[in-house]
């Protein structure tokens, strides 16, 4: 017979999840997001190994959307496969660019910048961002969006876009990023579809709802240290979207 004061902890019970944005409940805002009509389509191809339930935005991102997709996983034969439907015309879909590319660098000014495949500032920038009908999103740590972007090789099809945000990133504190550049996926969301859709309302919608985010996550933060994101290997830290080399 046991000694009764021998007795075992009760093992804490879990934390249920939205399964919407797949967020522990207490960090759940889905009752505030408010829905918006878009042009452009929203693919967001999301790593496996992402596992930031607590700050991470893919799936907060596409809640606002009717005509936007998340797919989790390393590789799609097509963009059509990873999107679900038929794509007729791969290049007129933007994909954020992961390679060398700074706007900074290139002396670009604009916000959205389209590039060759070269990796130059391409011509007749209007014309060419003009006739996108979607984007390309990827999410994770910088080595698992690199392993995205090269198990994936129809994304070369698509037309290479960087960002040039005017602001650093929302995250402040909560996230260090290791360029001044660094978005996340909802802010780079917010700054491309707002800058191609003229569109200044879809940003202020997206970044409403990151902000929410971030104030419910510091509210509860003290009271369930639980829900705090494992920091990312120093050789591999999270850096979403940059104007670049990117995610």
């Amino acid at each position: 017979m046991s000694n009764p004061s021998e007795t075992t902890a009760a093992a804490p019970e879990a934390i249920p999840e939205c399964p919407h944005c797949q967020k522990p409940m207490p960090l759940c805002i889905c009752d505030s997001v408010t829905p918006i009509e878009n042009r452009l389509s929203l693919l967001i191809l999301q790593h496996p190994q992402e596992q930031d339930r607590a700050l991470g935005t893919a799936r907060l991102l596409a809640k606002h959307f009717a005509d936007a997709t998340v797919r989790v996983g390393l590789s799609w034969p097509s963009l059509s496969k990873a999107l679900g439907r038929p794509v007729e015309n791969a290049a007129r879909w933007g994909v954020l660019y992961l390679g060398s590319a700074r706007a900074a660098d290139l002396e670009a000014e604009d916000e959205i910048v389209a590039l060759t495949r070269k990796g130059d500032v391409a011509e007749n920038q209007r014309a060419i961002l003009g006739r996108l009908e979607g984007v390309v999103l990827l999410d994770g740590t910088w080595s698992q969006a690199k392993a995205l972007w090269w198990r994936n090789p129809w994304m070369l099809k698509c037309q290479r876009v960087i960002l040039n945000p005017q602001s650093p990133s929302r995250y402040g504190r909560l996230r260090k990023e290791p360029r001044r550049d660094g978005l996340s996926t909802i802010e780079a969301a917010a700054t491309i579809l707002a800058g191609l859709e003229l569109r200044p309302d879809i940003a202020e919608t997206l970044y409403g709802s990151f902000e929410r985010m971030l104030t419910r996550y510091r509210e509860v933060q003290a009271e369930m240290p639980e829900l705090a994101p494992k920091p990312a290997p120093k050789k591999d830290r999270r850096r979403d979207f940059r104007r670049g080399k990117r995610t």
